[in-house]
């Protein structure tokens, strides 16, 4: 209990050290608020915008020839597209949240990631595992008690993003910090995400529609990564960012709205569950996704990701206790009225 108290009051110092909370964003970016924990969030506007994806079978397959034909024919539940009214502005995190980030949450409020409470681990990078071993053909190994947060199988520094985190543990993070800090931090909509993801743009990317155009703003498997997997090498981008597994948050040209990493580095998760018809009845307005369901939406792709997987439109999802290798987590903050 001391020590979790001398976390928060250190916490709450440096806030306070940082100065002004509020600093106005540069040309064209929004402005720019840093919390307690240093984490950095930009105010996005109300506003609305066209979610989803209506791009026919046929220019998918023109535009990722290395892809089998029929995964372009699976992809009903990113139409129809339709007009979505973001009602409130809100505050986005700029950033993927962090190693350090979530460890500094970790030590001050006591939380015990699933990883560990359960005891079954996570899914982990290991070099002498073949994937050719496992019935689903999985890139990597788990889960093993070994591997958690702490610890995925490669080096990360605080700066990269936190992965093997189940849902819950995202909520925990997003209850606490609300807690310390009276204001209310959750995981976005499905609906906010894309909307801050595209940041007015209509592109498969915030980058535009070439594949390509993923090097300058997203960390995914490119000629770096594939060269540990080289079964899918025909799958990377050509290029390379630099990064053969996460990269430190920011390293990567933000959209619009100063945002980054919101394609590769770390799939996200957010707070809808997942449901294949959703789109077609839909809320106009801040839909919150369905009732009930058993898997949570996951958004954004990964470093391991392929660049078709990373579309602004794509939806995948997970169950809840998932805590895998690819999988973290951006927290957003509601607005003061």
């Amino acid at each position: 209990m001391r020590a979790s108290l001398l976390a928060l009051s250190l916490l709450h110092s440096a806030a306070a050290a940082a100065g002004p909370r509020l600093r106005p964003g540069s040309a064209g970016e929004p402005a720019l608020d840093r919390n307690s924990l240093g984490m950095q969030f930009r105010l996005l506007p109300a506003g609305q915008f066209r979610m989803g994806s209506g791009e026919s079978p046929a220019r998918l397959a023109r535009d990722f020839p290395a892809l089998e034909p029929e995964r372009f024919s699976k992809l009903q539940d990113e139409g129809p597209v339709h007009r979505v009214q973001i009602s409130k502005p809100f505050w986005m995190g700029v950033h993927e949240v962090t190693v350090g980030q979530f460890r500094r949450f970790v030590e001050a409020s006591g939380h015990v990631p699933e990883s560990i409470a359960d005891g079954t681990g996570a899914y982990g990078y290991n070099a002498q595992y073949d994937p050719a071993t496992s019935p689903r053909h999985d890139a990597f190994v788990g889960r093993l008690p070994r591997y958690s947060w702490r610890d995925p199988g490669f080096p990360q520094g605080d700066d990269h993003p936190v992965v093997n985190v189940s849902w819950a543990d995202a909520q925990a993070m997003a209850a606490w910090l609300s807690r310390v800090e009276g204001r209310r931090y959750r995981l976005p909509t499905e609906a906010e995400w894309e909307y801050a993801a595209r940041a007015g743009t209509r592109s498969r990317y915030h980058s535009g529609d070439k594949p390509a155009s993923l090097l300058r703003v997203a960390n995914v498997f490119d000629a770096d990564t594939a060269a540990l997997w080289p079964q899918w090498r025909d799958q990377a981008l050509p290029g390379r960012d630099g990064h053969v597994f996460t990269a430190p948050v920011g390293q990567f040209a933000p959209n619009a709205w100063g945002l980054h990493d919101m394609h590769g580095n770390a799939w996200e998760w957010v707070a809808d569950w997942y449901g294949e018809d959703y789109y077609a009845h839909s809320p106009r307005i801040d839909p919150q996704g369905p009732p009930e369901g058993e898997v949570r939406v996951r958004r954004g792709g990964s470093w391991h990701s392929w660049p078709f997987y990373t579309r602004s439109s794509f939806r995948n999802w997970n169950r809840p206790d998932t805590r895998y290798v690819l999988l973290g987590f951006r927290l957003m903050r509601e607005a003061e009225r």
